[in-house]
């Protein structure tokens, strides 16, 4: 190499355009990177639009009946779909986590025998062999009708840890479960009237679906 090239190599003007090539290049590639991941975002979110999630719970005639486990699409609504159907405090208490006022709720009393149900989506989740009057002006079971048939998660949202309830079908917020039930198991799920339809084993004719 002659010295000529030697010093235009190490000039200051091709120094700068080798750190510019060198930043333009790494600012190409994670433009690309960014770009990719979020494609890859975008049609993952249309997946999940676009397909509903399915789940296990186990179905039950109206008498409380077990039949069989299924496997079906998580039910997904938008707010409006929800507003229509439900009343305004089933509405604020299912899809916004809301509480009922305690002794307000149309079930906290009854002691007639039957099947609760998930006012949103029909979904089986406690029978009346299991309710117990807890003295909280709830509705309260010491189990479930299928453990599969709900979903608990934490909930801080008043400041103390709570573990809340869900409908594993629909995602409906039920209430809480508390360690404090009588035997067997020492549990209680206090759930809101609003969040259930109750159905008499009198009236009990055949499945909901």
């Amino acid at each position: 190499m002659f010295d000529f090239e030697l010093e235009k190599k190490n000039s200051p003007i091709t120094s700068q355009r080798r750190t510019f090539l060198a930043f333009s290049g790494a600012a190409l590639a994670g433009l690309l990177f960014w770009a990719k991941s979020q494609n890859s975002e975008l049609l993952a979110a249309a997946d999940s639009a676009g397909t509903p999630k399915q789940v296990t719970i186990f179905e039950f005639s109206d008498s409380g009946e077990r039949l069989r486990k299924i496997h079906v699409p998580k039910v997904v609504k938008s707010e409006d779909e929800w507003r229509k159907q439900l009343s305004r405090a089933a509405f604020e208490i299912t899809r916004h986590a809301d509480t009922e006022l305690a002794f307000s709720g149309q079930y906290w009393n009854l002691h007639e025998k039957g099947l609760y149900r998930c006012v949103c989506c029909d979904n089986a989740l406690f029978s009346s062999d299991t309710k117990f009057d807890s003295g909280t002006g709830w509705p309260s079971f010491s189990a479930p009708i299928a453990a599969e048939n709900l979903r608990t998660s934490s909930d801080t949202s008043v400041g103390m840890i709570r573990t809340a309830v869900s409908c594993t079908l629909c995602d409906a917020h039920l209430g809480h479960v508390f360690d404090d039930g009588p035997p067997p198991t020492g549990l209680r799920y206090c759930m809101n009237s609003a969040s259930l339809k109750f159905i008499p084993k009198r009236a009990a004719t055949g499945v909901r679906g």
